[in-house]
């Protein structure tokens, strides 16, 4: 029996996404558990195994200060899986390894001194979980939020910090962060890619040079909690020295504690290399700078969504689709009008993906929609009322272009569906027939509301159309 080479199983494992999947690749033979227990590690999979690959010097110090009621083992785990670490959440190993003391109370002979000192505890165990990851890992992967006591775990100033941080290459991170800490993380780490930063009341200076030194930013995610009603201007300034690699930009923005978010969007413009912009949970305060962008053209731009959030004004709106809507893919608005739709049916031609407000109540709508991009593949259609959808799946079938293989509807509240089993074979069966053959992926959304799902009848029609191939993906969200 022929075998996989080394290289081809890692690769294997490494395109693996699931948990459970890679577990259960442990236990194949040793080969297999050699290669996959450094991908399936990759996240710290088990807290207290972390503990048991401390150095014997750090177990002595977690037991004579009475962090553990018991002595720690002296043998070493088969691997060490610390070495194997490139994710690292601060915030989910802070409480983990806090409930994992906790859990060991029971052994204490003075359970209240533990919950006296419960906090040093914790630290005091972090600390030595930090020197060994320091020293061992190369993390990728760090989400730093604020938490409590922070400067106790400047982990950024052990030995090997810069080995194992030089690599970093997505950051998660809250504003208020201390400040130290962001100062040490740019002397060691200027090759950050994906930089997500919650801004609240406060901003750490540290935080303006982490951002400055970057090279190769190349994905830029803010949100702005109700703490913040602007960003400041050296922030936005910082931003603007990464304008040129920077080819996804997402804000999601709140109104700021006053009401009303200040901060001004024409900085956004700078980033002439955008491929992808998102707007989520902006209001219409924020979205008064709009006016800034209405007039700019950003070549590379393919995805446009405005994800449960306002719009801009109409008239901003439809002159940046007439400047910016020959190149996009994708667009994504949550409500539509009929003047919005006509821009995106005339500035918008080459779209593969299309999610808007449009419902079952505007076929002529879609129908128009479907006429005109000859290139769509998907689309999403929210579907209320007490409805039919025999008239809807009709339209698709008749109108839709030849790449067209995803459907999405999305039910609203108390919706009733009274789609018939026979309606529903009848558009699989049509679907089959179309040329260029194309299996169809149907996603339904359902939010308290009564779908053709529902129905026995309706089950066994889908999952018959899904064995013969017609359908080539379905799910069903409750």
């Amino acid at each position: 029996m022929s075998k996989l080479t080394v290289d081809c199983l890692n690769d294997i494992f490494e395109y693996l996404d699931d948990p459970v999947t890679l577990y259960s690749c442990l236990f194949v033979n040793r080969l297999w558990c050699k290669i996959s227990v450094r991908i399936y590690w990759n996240n710290i999979r088990n807290y207290y195994t972390l503990i048991i690959c401390l150095p014997n010097e750090s177990k002595e110090i977690l037991y004579n200060k009475k962090i553990f009621a018991q002595p720690l083992t002296s043998k070493l785990p088969m691997f060490n899986y610390a070495s194997f670490c490139k994710v690292l959440s601060i915030k989910k190993l802070y409480f983990a390894i806090g409930n994992l003391l906790y859990e060991q109370q029971e052994l204490r002979e003075n359970q209240f001194e533990f919950i006296l000192f419960q906090d040093k505890f914790v630290n005091i165990a972090l600390q030595e979980i930090y020197k060994l990851l320091m020293k061992t890992s190369s993390i990728r992967k760090l989400d730093f939020p604020y938490l409590p006591d922070q400067n106790v775990i400047l982990f950024t100033s052990y030995i090997g910090a810069r080995d194992c941080l030089k690599d970093l290459s997505e950051l998660f991170c809250d504003s208020n962060v201390y400040s130290e800490f962001f100062y040490q993380l740019s002397q060691l780490c200027h090759n950050i890619q994906f930089f997500e930063i919650t801004f609240r009341e406060v901003t750490s200076s540290g935080l303006i040079d982490l951002i400055s030194v970057q090279k190769n930013l190349k994905s830029l995610k803010l949100f702005l909690t109700h703490d913040c009603d602007c960003l400041t201007a050296d922030i936005i300034e910082s931003f603007t020295k990464n304008s040129s690699t920077v080819i996804m930009f997402h804000i999601y923005g709140y109104g700021g504690s006053r009401g009303e978010n200040r901060t001004p969007l024409s900085f956004i413009s700078n980033f002439i290399n955008l491929q992808k912009l998102t707007f989520s949970y902006c209001d219409d305060k924020l979205f008064e700078g709009f006016n800034q962008l209405q007039n700019v053209t950003f070549p590379n731009l393919q995805q446009l969504k405005f994800k449960d959030c306002d719009l801009p004004r109409n008239e901003l709106l439809l002159n940046f689709l007439m400047n910016n809507g020959k190149n996009l893919k994708q667009l994504h608005i949550n409500k539509s009008n009929y003047s919005i739709n006509i821009a995106i049916i005339k500035y918008c031609p080459n779209l593969r993906k299309l999610f808007t407000g449009l419902t079952n109540k505007e076929l002529e709508t879609l129908k128009m929609f479907l006429e005109n991009f000859e290139h769509l593949e998907y689309i999403k259609i929210c579907c209320e009322g007490y409805l039919s959808e025999k008239i809807l799946l009709d339209v698709i079938f008749t109108f839709s272009p030849k790449n067209f293989h995803i459907l999405k509807l999305c039910y609203s509240y108390n919706t009733r569906s009274v789609l018939q089993p026979n309606e529903l074979e009848s558009f699989f069966i049509n679907w089959a027939k179309r040329e260029p053959q194309k299996s169809l992926s149907l996603i339904i959304f359902n939010k308290k509301a009564y779908t053709f799902i529902e129905d026995d009848e309706n089950k066994k029609i889908i999952d018959k159309y899904v064995k013969l191939g017609v359908i080539k993906f379905f799910v069903h969200y409750d």
